[in-house]
């Protein structure tokens, strides 16, 4: 009998089947279901997230520069409309979550958590599964996220994470020297490290990068494991101690460290004034030294003709796992004077340091163009901070999206009113700080959005229609396309750096001749989005429109919606 042919079994089988699977071991983070059930969870049963824009806080300082997006509100509702707009296109994510310490750090529906609450982890773990499984399908293929955690939920996030990302796409645990002045509160243990957990959405062969090498000395030409070989060096291609002088063939070095020269050899004016040969257990293949020798790297031979080398331009090395001031990066307490002179007045607890920013997203240089950053526990900003100065030194076009809520942020105001969002005015614009020093404003454009709600009406039309009346600013953000160009009742056409984006709302019919005469007069990328009850355009009602291309909403729109929310 087929074991898999349940149907055949008796009860009293089934029974003891169903016992033993229960009594296999299991492996993993287990915690108890929501006992009450998260209310922006539950508000999405009856109410979907739309975007609007907030038009007086828009930063503009150049039309053909990037465009960055930050998103005021729960950012679990962020994350469901990004799931359309951005979905598989985030490259790197970094976000520093409610550590969960208990000490009114965390807030679940509405209420702190407090350090004695017996559900405190439950809580913790049901609110970040749902925010690291949208989290997980905004990245690229190639996409990595970093997050930031403390002691407190370390080990239950390493396992959470294993089981959104997948146990083989963890590349490493990163310890950041946080403080060197921390709490003396503790009887056993001083905590001047936290730590950032990275993951990569497939595992892949690509190299992080850390800081290039700085060697003061040379680097030694030869290993005792390596097998012996000959190089040819060219002329005046080694630097000596003495000016002039013929050295005979023979064994030189030291004991430890013996280089037999094959050919008798002319110094003059301190290098080889002919080819050198030399038999030695060489780190390099003569492919190798050729190489570097077009790259500058200088040879050196000491006056016990033991050789060495020294690069001009080292790689960037594999960043290691400590992160501190040997990498470049600041601890806390200086981020702290940063944000303090730049506000004159403290602003933010414990804020992360632009440089160890930077230097997370560095570990992936390749990212430089066209790459979107998202940070959807934003704070106080310094993400934004850390893209647009790399843009600045680079010369690259990385766009950020922060996504934050606006609540209090411990007696310091409101999180994103006093903070995030003056932060940005300041760094787009230009500020003098505390200590009389000015700062040029970086640039760039800015759009700010809130997220709102589109009632989820029985009536399933009504639905399309609301969805598509409401659905304009996440197409605009959907494709980068945010400067109003023309519009009417029933249509809006929208454009930025050569590309134009139609938005088609009539639900009586497809009299789209006004339209599609403007579209046809325009030179460049063209998208239209179109208002039909079906799934795709019928691409066959718009044989007359040039060069264009066709999207459908809003059912695409509420296929996401449906599956995030069912």
């Amino acid at each position: 009998m087929n074991s898999k042919d349940y149907s055949l079994l008796s009860r009293e089988e089934l029974i003891n089947l169903l016992l033993k699977y229960d009594e296999k071991k299991k492996y993993g983070v287990v915690w108890d279901e929501e006992r009450v059930p998260e209310k922006v969870v539950l508000n999405c049963q009856t109410h979907l997230p739309v975007l609007t824009e907030v038009k007086e806080k828009e930063i503009n300082t150049n039309h053909t520069e990037l465009t960055h997006l930050l998103i005021e509100g729960d950012n679990y509702h962020t994350l469901s409309v990004l799931n359309y707009t951005h979905y598989g296109k985030i490259n790197i994510i970094y976000i520093d979550p409610p550590y969960n310490t208990g000490n009114k750090d965390f807030i679940y529906n509405d209420k702190f958590v407090e350090e004695d609450d017996t559900y405190r982890h439950s809580k913790w773990l049901n609110f970040m599964n749902k925010r690291l499984e949208l989290a997980k399908e905004l990245l690229t293929e190639d996409g990595v996220i970093f997050i930031s955690i403390d002691d407190n939920e370390v080990a239950q996030l390493r396992m959470l994470c294993d089981k959104i990302f997948g146990e083989k796409n963890f590349v490493g645990q990163w310890n950041w020297f946080k403080s060197a002045t921390p709490p003396n509160l503790s009887l056993k243990i001083k905590k001047n490290i936290e730590y950032i957990l990275v993951y990569e959405k497939n595992r892949n062969n690509s190299r992080f990068k850390g800081i290039k090498k700085v060697s003061k000395s040379d680097d030694p030409f030869t290993k005792p494991q390596n097998t012996l070989k000959k190089l040819l060096f060219p002329t005046q291609s080694i630097n000596f101690k003495i000016e002039k002088g013929e050295i005979k063939a023979g064994i030189y070095g030291t004991e430890r460290f013996p280089n037999k020269l094959l050919n008798n050899l002319v110094v003059n004016n301190f290098t080889n004034d002919n080819e050198a040969i030399f038999e030695n257990r060489f780190i390099w293949t003569q492919e190798k030294l050729e190489e570097e020798l077009k790259n500058k790297t200088k040879i050196n031979c000491s006056k016990s003709m033991v050789l060495s080398y020294k690069k001009q331009h080292y790689s960037e090395e594999v960043p290691p796992n400590l992160i501190d001031e040997n990498v470049g990066v600041d601890t806390t307490e200086e981020a702290g004077k940063r944000l303090f002179e730049m506000f004159n007045v403290k602003t933010f607890e414990y804020p992360k340091p632009v440089s160890l920013i930077k230097y997370l997203i560095n570990f992936k240089p390749e990212i430089k163009d066209n790459a979107i950053i998202l940070d959807f526990f934003a704070g106080s900003g310094t993400t934004a901070q850390a893209v647009l100065e790399l843009n600045k030194e680079d010369n690259g076009q990385r766009q950020f999206i922060l996504a934050t809520n606006n609540e209090n942020n411990n007696g310091f105001g409101n999180i994103l009113d006093d903070v995030c969002y003056p932060r940005m005015e300041k760094i787009f614009k230009g500020y003098t700080n505390s200590k009389g020093v000015y700062f040029e404003g970086i640039g760039d454009n800015l759009k700010y959005y809130r997220t709102s709600f589109v009632e989820n009406t029985k009536n399933f039309d009504q639905l399309r229609i609301d969805i598509t009346r409401r659905c304009t600013e996440m197409l605009c953000v959907k494709e980068s396309i945010f400067n109003l160009y023309k519009k009417n009742e029933n249509w809006k056409i929208f454009n930025q750096n050569g590309k134009y984006l139609a938005v088609y709302y009539d639900f009586a019919g497809l009299d789209l001749e006004e339209l599609k005469n403007e579209m046809n007069a325009i030179e460049g990328d063209k998208v239209l989005y179109c208002f039909t009850l079906e799934r795709e355009i019928n691409k066959m009602n718009f044989l007359e429109w040039k060069n264009t291309r066709f999207e459908a909403i809003p059912q695409k729109i509420l296929d996401v919606y449906f599956q995030i929310f069912q």
